[in-house]
């Protein structure tokens, strides 16, 4: 069979995968935190039908005559690009200005986003929409983060400066360090909590589970947790999402390339067919 019937059927295969990122990317253009992604393509093996030769006595050298075998999928490349910013007004949305990730749990495992949709529920814990614990520090008497991660709460048990007995919080706040601050009808404020921030060597390499969240991967490197304002982590605004990064521009401009690729590589398809055809032809 010819070499271009089967180059032709991995070109409609990569162009449909082409035009399914496009098509998320699209769909989830009013996405919190949503980061689009986009197709990378690359040669498959090439047939070797003449190899190089060096030059001798007799003549020069000739250059290697391959032919392609078509086109696959080499991978995904995701734009972690800074989202525009929608004012929301509610304390609990926060937004980074920065390279960070928020820390959530989910069934006990540490997961990744940048969409800070986030409010308390009924037992005073900062969760996501679907009910993932952010994760952040306890603080220490100076207000330095200490221990591990801990479920962000308004518990006022661990609040620096101690609560007096018959004082009770009436407010809280965010701050640009990620620190929740609860108001007191002592007209002082203690801090409760920090959140943490992640950053990853490879950010690339982490592993979308849906939820606009990312997990750690064997590429992604581990998580460099800290907090807000620390090296490329970047401050929290509060009161702000940071909505999705995708170009719709852009991506309808993919979604006419990937369709003229789609439909290119059928005409290579219908024209091996025809060649085909006459050479069946050629006896009758």
């Amino acid at each position: 069979m010819l070499r271009s019937l089967f180059a032709g059927i991995s070109g409609l295969r990569v162009n449909q995968v082409a035009l399914d990122v496009t098509g998320n990317n699209i769909a989830n253009a009013n996405t919190v935190g949503y980061k689009s992604s986009s197709t990378v393509f690359q040669d498959t093996l090439s047939q070797m039908l003449t190899a190089a030769s060096g030059e001798n006595a007799a003549r020069g050298g000739t250059n290697p005559v391959q032919v392609g075998l078509g086109v696959s999928v080499s991978g995904t490349a995701l734009n972690l690009n800074q989202g525009g910013t929608q004012t929301t007004g509610r304390t609990t949305d926060l937004l980074i200005q920065g390279d960070g990730m928020f820390v959530v749990k989910k069934n006990g495992e540490n997961l990744y986003t940048r969409a800070g949709s986030f409010t308390f529920d009924e037992g005073g814990t900062l969760t996501t929409p679907t009910g993932s614990r952010v994760q952040g520090y306890a603080l220490d008497g100076n207000g330095n983060p200490t221990g591990g991660l801990i479920d962000i709460t308004l518990d006022t048990a661990n609040a620096t400066p101690p609560v007096p007995s018959g004082v009770a919080m009436t407010s809280f706040t965010i701050g640009s360090d990620g620190k929740l601050r609860g108001v007191f009808n002592d007209n002082v404020q203690r801090d409760l909590a920090q959140v943490a921030l992640a950053t990853f060597n490879n950010p690339m390499g982490l592993e979308k589970v849906g939820e606009t969240s990312f997990r750690e991967s064997a590429n992604s490197g581990n998580p460099q947790l800290g907090i807000p304002g620390e090296g490329m982590r970047g401050d929290i605004v509060g009161g702000a999402v940071e909505m999705s990064n995708v170009d719709l521009a852009a991506e309808f401009t993919n979604l006419i390339l990937a369709q003229r690729g789609f439909q290119a590589s059928s005409r290579v398809i219908t024209t091996s067919d025809q060649v085909l055809e006459e050479l069946v032809n050629i006896k009758r």
